[in-house]
């Protein structure tokens, strides 16, 4: 008796998602509760588990959209394979990143009496072969320290990714992994499916420009003060905390501290109604590889320096590793965001609805400013606040973006709360 395996809910305003990627191949032998394919939704990335061991038989492709509750598989009813239990020996040799999508299949070890291994050894976990896959590694390359010589997570993040080959030993530019030719004044054109996330994201800016009444006010602050207290006390900060003090700390705090005395710009409305928080949730705006992901610092308000730079740091490592679940990203109050590290040096960002504004840091520049009458050079970044016009009145934008230049430019008031 075969077990349909269908897209499970996974939020309560996800409808769809895409199928991103087979962890196994058709015809394998599962366990029950291996993970057998990742499933991209418009806010995170996630596994789908088998509901039972057996055969797995494939029905969605991957790049299918696919709604709440569609059939993506069958599992059938079968043994595990004993020794070599797949067709990998009636398979023709594949190119590099086929091997760790195979790694679970490799041709067993012989001991001296010329019987097989256990079936899992070298055997390749879920989390194993992404890494394997992304290392561009060869899984027989791999000794597996997990239970009957199992390849784990841990045993793929510390092997080393392959040497490169001598030019006689190179791949041919037949091989489909190597990139496509392109001669000088070609026209060249490519097509590619949107994921998920991107036609999410198209969706809510869209959406944001049209339903909001969004302005941007602007500002500038002297980054001398902060970037005089890193220098004087990071070491001694990493040390004793175990994280790098960064600017990110220092602006959570400011505007923490001035959505506290301007309530409405952490406000949100919903219908008819205004809804005033009292506490904050800081959404910090991360580059993910897959696109802009926006997790949350919950109660940022509550954390002091040292747990703020930590919490960025744990989100957006997840960011970068796909690894971030809906409720991370879910909520937020207030968003910064830092295109500074990318080099802008002014921008007007986008509101992250349904909250009704945004920070935005940029590059730190240094420029000629007046100091008591006196031309000095400082390190200058210009920061702009877009919010929306319907909640948020132009006194209150501008207070709090001059509240938050004056405690960025005064850190002891963020200690002093004056």
């Amino acid at each position: 008796m075969s077990v349909e395996i269908k897209v499970p809910t996974v939020g309560e305003s996800i409808t769809e998602v895409t199928l991103s990627q087979w962890l196994k191949q058709d015809g394998d032998y599962v366990e029950m509760d291996e993970n057998i394919a990742e499933l991209e939704s418009d806010k995170a990335t996630f596994e789908l588990p088998a509901e039972k061991a057996g055969i797995l038989r494939i029905v969605a492709q991957e790049g299918d959209t696919l709604s709440i509750g569609a059939l993506v598989a069958t599992i059938e009813e079968g043994a595990a394979p004993a020794g070599n239990g797949d067709k990998q020996a009636d398979k023709p040799a594949s190119p590099q990143e086929d091997k760790a999508q195979t790694a679970g299949k490799p041709e067993p070890a012989t001991d001296a009496d010329g019987e097989g291994s256990n079936y899992a050894t070298g055997t390749a976990s879920p989390a194993a072969a992404k890494i394997i896959r992304e290392k561009n590694l060869d899984p027989a390359s791999i000794q597996g320290t997990g239970k009957d010589g199992r390849i784990t997570k841990e045993d793929a993040e510390k092997a080393e990714a392959p040497k490169a080959q001598p030019a006689s030993t190179a791949k041919p530019a037949s091989d489909k992994t190597a990139a496509p030719k392109t001669t000088p004044g070609s026209r060249n054109e490519r097509r590619e499916k949107m994921s998920s996330l991107r036609k999410t994201i198209s969706r809510r800016l869209v959406a944001v420009k049209n339903e909001t009444a969004m302005l941007t006010t602007f500002n500038e602050v002297n980054m001398k003060p902060i970037m005089d207290l890193r220098a004087k006390y990071k070491e001694l900060f990493k040390e004793k905390h175990g994280v790098g003090l960064g600017f990110m700390s220092f602006f959570t705090k400011a505007v923490c501290t001035a959505l506290k005395e301007w309530p409405a710009v952490n406000a949100r409305i919903e219908g008819d109604e205004i809804v005033y928080s009292d506490f904050v949730d800081v959404s910090i705006a991360v580059s993910a590889p897959k696109g802009l992901v926006v997790p949350v610092i919950r109660d940022a308000d509550s954390l002091s320096l040292h747990e703020i730079e930590k919490a960025v740091v744990e989100l957006a490592t997840k960011a970068r590793e796909n690894k971030l679940t809906i409720e991370e990203m879910t909520g937020g109050t207030f968003t910064i965001t830092n295109g500074g590290v990318f080099g802008s040096m002014m921008s007007t960002p986008i509101i992250n609805a349904p909250q009704s504004a945004i920070l935005g840091m940029h590059n730190i520049i240094e420029r000629p400013v007046a100091e008591n009458g006196q031309v000095v050079i400082r390190p200058m970044m210009y920061i702009a606040m877009s919010y929306d016009h319907r909640i948020i009145d132009g006194r209150e934008s501008v207070s709090f973006l001059v509240r938050v230049k004056q405690l960025l430019e005064d850190p002891a008031r963020l200690l002093l709360e004056v």
